[in-house]
């Protein structure tokens, strides 16, 4: 049996470690995702994220959240629509790509655009065009809650993190749930 690592925080204790809370958080297996909106001077603005959750299928409702320190957040904080790309596992480069600061990220890629004028990338698992419904504090974090107003999605696999790398998704064949 492998060994268990408990951290506990209490009032008389100092803080979790961050880097055994970082590795803990990283056993959840997570969906990469490509957030992307417009600045206010029309300028297109895109991140990698691994925050993406659903949260309602009635209304249709996701939510993600960005580090309060993110260059990025002013103009998220003024967007009233963005774009969740769940990436396909052929996609890594993609998802480098955003993750890096300081660069043309859009620069020579094949986009769409959506009736709000969102930059939507192309071969994705599924992309999600959303209105701003809350934007709620989060710790170290902002969390925003999207009403789903359009949505797509291809039969590709998605592209995956996992302990700090990524990894790869597959259904089993055969179904093992209990009757």
């Amino acid at each position: 049996m492998p060994d268990i690592l408990v951290a506990q925080a209490a009032p008389n204790r100092p803080a979790f470690d961050p880097r055994e809370f970082r590795a803990a958080l990283g056993c959840f297996a997570t969906g990469v995702t490509v957030i992307t909106t417009l600045a206010p001077d029309g300028s297109p603005v895109g991140l990698t994220a691994n925050s993406f959750n659903s949260v309602s299928l009635d209304p249709p409702m996701v939510l993600w959240s960005l580090a309060r320190k993110a260059w990025s957040l002013p103009v998220f904080l003024q967007a009233q629509h963005w774009a969740v790309h769940v990436l396909a596992a052929d996609q890594e480069a993609l998802s480098n790509r955003f993750a890096r600061a300081g660069e043309d990220k859009f620069a020579g890629l094949a986009l769409e655009t959506s009736r709000h004028g969102i930059p939507l990338l192309a071969g994705c698992a599924a992309r999600f065009e959303c209105r701003t419904a809350l934007r709620q504090e989060g710790g170290d974090h902002i969390i925003f809650l999207g009403q789903v107003e359009a949505f797509e999605r291809a039969d590709r696999a998605p592209l995956v993190f996992l302990s700090g790398r990524y990894a790869e998704a597959t259904c089993r064949t055969e179904d093992r749930r209990q009757a």
